[in-house]
């Protein structure tokens, strides 16, 4: 298989895997929102927190871009991922935001 087709497939494992994310992000703000916290609410977070483990253990880097590296000498920020540019570059602080609000919409409807 040629570079170009392992790029493919790696960028759309990697799309797969980040829609996954953005759709638990978003469960963890909806069940803020509506206050319908639940155990896949508390699951959600602990797998964006898991992530955002796993992205510091990479230095802010996914181990899916770091192999996608191997295949493209790009220097686009969506080289590995079927993004828009801006999407890509702003990726981390976008959903980062976001889960936060989402988390401490949850913590504020569980405490008080």
């Amino acid at each position: 298989m040629d570079s170009a087709k392992k790029l493919f497939i790696l960028k759309l494992i990697h799309t797969i895997i980040w829609s996954f994310f953005v759709f638990v992000i978003f469960y963890v703000l909806y069940s803020g929102v509506t206050n319908r916290i639940n155990r896949y609410t508390w699951i959600g977070i602990a797998l964006i927190i898991a992530e955002g483990i796993n992205l510091i253990i990479f230095r802010m880097f996914c181990p899916l871009t770091l192999i996608a590296r191997k295949y493209s000498d790009s220097d686009k920020d969506n080289f590995d991922i079927f993004l828009p540019n801006w999407l890509a570059k702003y990726n981390k602080q976008i959903f980062t935001s976001i889960f936060i609000v989402g988390v401490l919409m949850v913590l504020y409807r569980v405490l008080f």
